[in-house]
């Protein structure tokens, strides 16, 4: 919902956030809807990246959280708003970016968007209703990490063969094992290919991947193909 969208700018705003994504809108985009709600924090609308994937809004970022209140099969660390943000502020200070997921709100984050991320932001609610509005939960991700960024202690950045992978090369790394395997007829049989995927791309985003480790994975996997080639 639009209403939704700008609420979300608003609460960035008013903890200092101005990097918005938007993943293809329900109701198109530009949004009046979103404009009114978002009241003096209608410049993030105005700067915010239009985006056709989750995969594409996260590219640049090494590290990605995503929201949710629902159990999911998928084995990730899960963490509280505060303990997030905590951690994103030490890794920003260290010269990773970092980035969070927030789903619709009637059925929130897809589990192939889930699987894409690094580790689940939980709200500790009342579980008799732990249903929560999604610019209430943008809100209280940004107040914890206006509380955390003020404390956060700066880190030398690391060597760039030991700087963390960006999302843009798991998600490269990712695909080309899956086509290889595709080719190989390892994801069978076909009606279980779709878990199978996703059962990878969780394990790959589990990994603290650094930028050399990807080259390492995209090398071994190359010169197996190589050696299968040569030795047929």
């Amino acid at each position: 919902m639009g209403e939704n969208i700008g609420a979300a700018a608003r609460a960035m705003w008013n903890f200092g956030l101005d990097r918005m994504s938007i993943v293809a809108p329900r109701d198109g985009w530009p949004n009046p809807r979103a404009v009114a709600m978002a009241s003096g924090a209608g410049r993030l609308l105005d700067e915010a990246r239009l985006v056709r994937s989750t995969s594409e809004a996260v590219a640049d970022a090494a590290f990605v959280y995503a929201t949710t209140a629902r159990s999911r099969e998928l084995k990730k660390d899960v963490v509280t708003p505060l303990v997030a943000m905590q951690d994103a502020a030490t890794r920003i200070a260290g010269g990773q970016g970092v980035a969070v997921l927030f789903g619709p709100e009637r059925a929130g984050l897809q589990n192939d968007d889930v699987a894409r991320a690094n580790a689940i932001i939980s709200v500790p609610v009342n579980p008799e209703f732990p249903s929560l509005n999604l610019a209430q939960c943008v809100l209280l991700t940004a107040y914890e990490w206006h509380r955390a960024s003020g404390s956060a202690p700066r880190r030398r950045r690391e060597p760039t063969e030991f700087a963390a992978a960006s999302h843009a090369e798991v998600e490269h790394l990712a695909s080309h094992y899956e086509d290889r395997l595709q080719d190989a007829g390892f994801f069978f049989p076909p009606e279980k290919a779709a878990g199978m995927k996703q059962t990878l791309r969780n394990l790959w985003s589990r990994m603290p991947l650094t930028s050399a480790d990807v080259q390492v994975f995209h090398g071994i996997l190359r010169q197996i193909v190589r050696w299968k080639e040569r030795d047929d």
